[in-house]
């Protein structure tokens, strides 16, 4: 075995978000990474329909390779299949370019630092060195990662550029594949799909021939194959994430914390009290990645970015950079139909927003929510092309599971909570217990089945008794005022009580 280098630093993941909270002294569930570059939640596209053939095969090999992909990869950036080279993520391409073009005796040059650590660990690993004086190949980071500046490229060839962030800068070298260029892309950070590890490179064909003779034999799973298939199918807008990363940047700036202008997903903010600000931050639980001078934050939603402004313009105001953690949780709820991702604070300005692609329903939720003074978002994905039936019962079941989560042991609430709501022609009335013990009867006249259904899942799941009753002309308003009843039913029962014991004659709930 050769032996590395004694100063050969090899690659470290960042620690577990496990680990973290137990540093944090909280609940995992309460992290929120700002570390990873990846978007706040997967595509509609990764769902367990998408694996579910291939999962039926599991027991195979890929014979013949994944001919599927790299049609769908060709497709995508405008090249032939024969162009196209599998890796498993852009770091797998990374090594596999370094030990082609590079070995003992050879100089390769990297990009000045900071940039991604991988491309020197990749040039020590082929048993090359480091340098700029007639390198055998050069790595070049469009954009940067973590500065996130598209710069120029060298004259270096041949010359690897690292096209991790493409879909962000919309700045490319694949045209020129012919001038001995290798671009490696990842389908990691816009594609949402870390977890799968698919990253693809694009050479000359015959370049991408002899790549392919020096990469492992099948260097994919097929479920990450299919799951990659399935999101190339419907490419990702990034235009919101975007806006939302140069939103970010001005509230930065407004905060004393001008960020370096960025083509990527993320934001590279210089600082000299960097750590002090990593440490307060991970101390409410939100983890960014901490560099000599500078943090690095990545971009992931207005309501995830917005927690972690917040906590900035604390620890700059000389605060803690805390955040509310009493009767917030986060929860995720996966079937094999749908995926339910639920942010939920038990108090709060009401800050609502249901988004599942079950229509009416979504607005039912709001409803409830809104008159039962939560902030929610909950957002889901999945079988809506069948109808509203299997997203609104899991969205209904998602939210009683992240009601229960937050309650806690249910010591100090009120416990009970009742309300009559007129809508128009509708009236409705409900009473709530929340003493743990599921039960639901709910009458609406006229009837609407679904809307009953959904009151019923979510008492089931959140462990709570529901009685409803709401009559009237309309099936629309008849339902909408059960929702808002139960909801404001529910903001007397989650209320704190001054005695602040168990309501219950039990002792417990």
């Amino acid at each position: 075995m050769r032996t590395l280098p004694a100063e050969f630093a090899a690659y470290r993941w960042a620690p577990s978000t496990e680990e973290l909270a137990r540093r944090a002294g909280l609940d995992a569930v309460e992290i929120v990474r700002f570390d990873g570059n990846v978007p706040a939640a997967p595509l509609p596209s990764s769902r367990p329909a998408a694996i579910a053939s291939t999962l039926a095969e599991i027991n195979t090999y890929p014979h013949g390779g994944y001919a599927d992909l790299e049609r769908a990869l060709a497709e995508y950036a405008g090249v032939e299949p024969a162009n196209v080279v599998l890796g498993a993520g852009a770091d797998d391409l990374i090594l596999l370019c370094a030990r082609s073009f590079a070995g003992p005796g050879d100089a390769a040059a990297i990009p000045a630092a900071p940039t991604y650590p991988l491309f020197r660990i990749a040039v020590e690993l082929a048993g090359a060195d480091v340098g700029d004086e007639d390198p055998a190949f050069a790595f070049a980071c469009r954009p940067n990662n973590p500065t996130g500046e598209v710069g120029e490229l060298p004259a270096v060839r041949p010359l690897v550029v690292d096209e991790a962030y493409f879909e962000y800068a919309g700045v490319t070298a694949a045209a020129a594949l012919d001038d001995g260029i290798v671009v490696v892309r990842t389908l990691s950070k816009a594609f949402a799909l870390a977890g799968a590890r698919v990253g693809y490179a694009l050479a000359a064909p015959d370049v991408a021939d002899e790549l392919r003779r020096r990469q492992a034999p099948a260097p994919i799973s097929t479920l990450s194959a299919a799951l990659a298939v399935a999101a190339l199918s419907q490419p990702p807008d990034v235009a919101a994430q975007v806006a939302e990363r140069e939103r970010v940047a001005g509230e930065l700036r407004a905060l004393g914390l001008p960020p370096l202008p960025s083509s990527a997903n993320f934001l590279y903010v210089p600082t000299p009290d960097a750590g002090q600000l990593g440490d307060q931050l991970l101390r409410a639980g939100l983890v960014v990645r901490v560099f000599d001078g500078a943090l690095r934050v990545s971009i992931r939603d207005r309501e995830d970015d917005d927690l972690l402004l917040d906590a900035l313009a604390r620890a700059r105001g000389g605060a803690p950079a805390t955040r509310p953690q009493a009767r917030r949780v986060r929860h995720v709820r996966a079937t094999a139909e749908t995926r339910q991702r639920v942010r939920l604070g038990l108090d709060g300005p009401r800050c609502v927003r249901v988004a599942t692609g079950a229509g009416l329903y979504d607005h039912f939720l709001e409803q409830l929510a809104f008159h039962a003074g939560f902030d929610l978002v909950l957002e889901g994905d999945g079988d809506t092309e069948n109808g509203p039936h299997h997203a609104t019962e899991d969205a209904a079941l998602a939210l009683g599971e992240a009601v229960s989560r937050a309650l806690g042991d249910r010591a100090g609430i009120a416990r009970y909570g009742d309300a009559v709501v007129p809508m128009d022609e509708a009236l409705a009335r409900a009473a709530v217990d929340l003493g743990g013990r599921p039960w639901a009867e709910v009458d609406l006249d006229p009837p609407d089945e679904l809307a009953r259904h959904v009151l019923c899942s979510f008492a089931q799941a959140g462990r709570l008794a529901v009685h409803a009753d709401s009559r009237g002309r309309d099936a629309h308003h008849t339902a909408e005022a059960a929702f808002k009843a139960v909801g404001r039913a529910l903001r007397s029962a989650v209320a704190t009580s001054a005695s602040g014991g168990v309501p219950s004659t039990k002792g417990r709930l």
